[in-house]
């Protein structure tokens, strides 16, 4: 019935938008959801590029960056994605993600993601630890490297493209910038904090 797989999908993913009356959040993981299951590139993929001309624009796309579990995203990858889906992309971020490996636990903070990406985002979805304790540092500084975003899209500077170039913790902490350090500072106190409340509970 369809020339291929992407428009099968777009077809399927656009009928069912419409049926459920074009939700305000309705997302779509694609089969190539990362650079390195593209072929030859995100650019350069025919499937990519049928999915951004054949999806309705409502609809947002999943991508989890360069791999499955990303060390790092970049601005850089974060526009040639948008170029080829005609929308910003929706990040489903596996750093912490160990399913795949359950003697893998990720306790450090969150890092490796540069600063300047809030605009070339429609979302962040964080895959975490499946090991419900472990997460209170990867959710904490997550949270610390957001309002850092929040505020740089208040207040933007005139370094543009160098400065979303930039890893967070590839430099010395800036004023108003990201610092997975001072992060992970701030969480490891919150959390023996919490802790410590939980030990003075009765049955503890």
């Amino acid at each position: 019935v369809f020339p291929s797989l992407a428009q099968a999908q777009a077809s399927v993913a656009n009928e069912v938008y419409q049926e459920l009356g074009q939700p305000s959040v309705f997302l779509f993981c694609p089969t190539e959801y990362c650079s390195s299951l593209c072929s030859p590139s995100p650019s350069q993929s025919r499937y990519l590029l049928t999915l951004g001309q054949e999806l309705l624009p409502g609809i947002g796309v999943i991508w989890t960056g360069p791999k499955v579990v990303s060390q790092e995203l970049s601005a850089m990858l974060l526009e040639e994605v948008e170029g080829v889906l005609r929308r910003c992309p929706i990040i489903w971020d596996n750093l912490y993600a160990n399913d795949y490996d359950c003697r893998r636990v990720f306790l450090g903070p969150y890092t490796g993601r540069a600063p300047g990406l809030m605009p070339r985002l429609c979302g962040l979805l964080l895959n975490p630890n499946c090991e419900l304790q472990a997460n209170f540092i990867p959710i904490h500084t997550l949270g610390s490297w957001f309002q850092s975003e929040l505020g740089s899209c208040a207040h933007p500077d005139d370094a543009g493209m160098e400065t979303a170039a930039a890893l967070g913790d590839s430099q010395g902490p800036q004023e108003g910038s990201y610092s997975p350090q001072e992060a992970l500072e701030l969480a490891l106190v919150d959390w023996v904090a919490e802790i410590n409340q939980q030990a003075l509970e009765p049955g503890r």
